[in-house]
């Protein structure tokens, strides 16, 4: 048998499909069904005017089925702008933003553009899983930056960590997996961080439109100067729920966009063009309905917090978003307990253990800890189901 890619090989394996095999051959009676609160994505489908602009464009616009422009289609990177300026109080322009298939070949192809093999990149931890997945895949140096229990990362501690081999800082805010919301001047400090030492700053800001601030969550976007450092990474999946149709964005400088449609052109050639279609849809018809969705996804935030505060022995460290990140109190490793959950509650989360260092391997001992829960599918009822099950185990 021919080899394997060391680099690919090195990679753990996708965290949520592992996941899910634990409820493989698992039967949920009807009185307790499966509480799935595991995978931050929207289960329900778009609006229904959306899926309507999506089915006409599929039957009557040819250009549907065609190949489109490597950095997606003219009309969808405009409206994104003029999105973004509206949001942030900015001056984009529409070549400064690229439509990418989802957001997380944003940060791959962004990422390209940076490092490669021997380079670093600094991820605080609690991490996205994903961004180490690919880190790990291209032969880049993780740099892990530990969060205390604020959750909030350290721009002293980060400077620190950088080296000559180090290309970029990653932020998520709201944060996966922790839901933590990092402040303005916390942002504002890693950008003049990471500009004063000549690296790049990842902000992905997939959760943007559940924030619970109103209006911009940060004003980088209004230095005239944004793009020498911000690379700014978004999703249409959790805004519009396309999912599964894979609309993502970056908006970075025009060079940078130039070297990632080379990267692009290889991996995809284009953005799905349904997706874009709907996307663009939703940019000019759907504030109010995603205004709603906002409020929602709040008034769960809230029913979380009230929940998960009142367990006793748990911690709730962190909530907003989609998540909750919280400590248990059971001796044995998140991985074990989030198996066990499974089988003693009907409870499928994902463990701290998939988004950081095991304390073996350097870590703080967090990611043992805790447990992620994607409460954003779960309505005030099921989350007080999802509290009563978890006050029910034995401790």
């Amino acid at each position: 048998m021919a080899g394997f890619n060391p680099f690919l090989s090195g990679a753990f394996a996708p965290p949520v499909m592992e996941a899910r095999r634990w409820i493989d051959g698992v039967t949920f009676p009807p009185e307790r069904p499966l509480i799935n609160v595991s995978q931050a994505a929207p289960v329900d489908p778009p609006p229904p005017a959306l899926r309507a602009a999506m089915a006409e464009a599929v039957l009557a616009d040819p250009d549907a089925h065609l190949y489109g422009p490597v950095l997606g289609n003219d009309a969808l990177r405009e409206r994104l702008s003029e999105n973004i300026n509206a949001h942030y109080g900015a001056a984009t322009s529409a070549d400064q933003i690229a439509i990418t298939a989802g957001c997380n070949q944003a940060f791959v192809a962004a990422t390209a553009t940076l490092a490669g093999p021997g380079d670093a990149v600094i991820l605080p931890t609690p991490y996205y899983f994903n961004h180490k997945m690919w880190l790990d895949m291209a032969g880049i140096e993780t740099t892990i930056l530990p969060c205390d229990e604020t959750l909030l990362p350290d721009p002293e501690a980060a400077a620190a960590c950088i080296t000559d081999r180090t290309r970029a800082i990653v932020l998520i805010s709201p944060n996966n997996p922790c839901g933590v919301e990092y402040p303005p001047s916390l942002i504002a400090a890693f950008r003049d961080l990471c500009r004063a030492r000549g690296i790049a700053l990842i902000l992905d800001e997939t959760y943007r439109d559940f924030h619970s601030q109103s209006g911009a969550p940060h004003d980088l976007f209004s230095d005239p100067d944004w793009d020498d450092t911000l690379i700014h990474l978004y999703s249409f999946s959790k805004s519009f729920r396309l999912t599964g149709h894979r609309v993502g964005a970056v908006a970075t400088s025009v060079e940078r966009l130039s070297e990632m449609e080379k990267f692009l052109d290889t991996v995809s050639i284009c953005p799905p063009q349904v997706g874009q279609i709907g996307a663009l849809w939703g940019l000019n018809n759907l504030d109010q309905w995603l205004a709603s969705e906002r409020h929602e996804i709040l008034a769960r935030r809230a029913a979380a917090e009230t929940v998960f505060g009142a367990l006793p022995g748990w911690d709730l460290l962190g909530c907003g978003a989609y998540f909750a990140y919280i400590r248990h109190p059971f001796a044995e490793p998140s991985n074990e307990v989030a198996k066990d959950l499974v089988h003693q509650a009907g409870i499928l989360t994902l463990p701290g253990t998939m988004f950081g260092p095991l304390k073996s391997e350097g870590g703080t001992g967090l990611a043992e800890a805790t447990l992620r829960i994607a409460f954003a599918n779960a309505d005030a009822t099921e989350l007080t189901e999802l509290g009563n099950r978890i006050a029910a185990l034995p401790h």
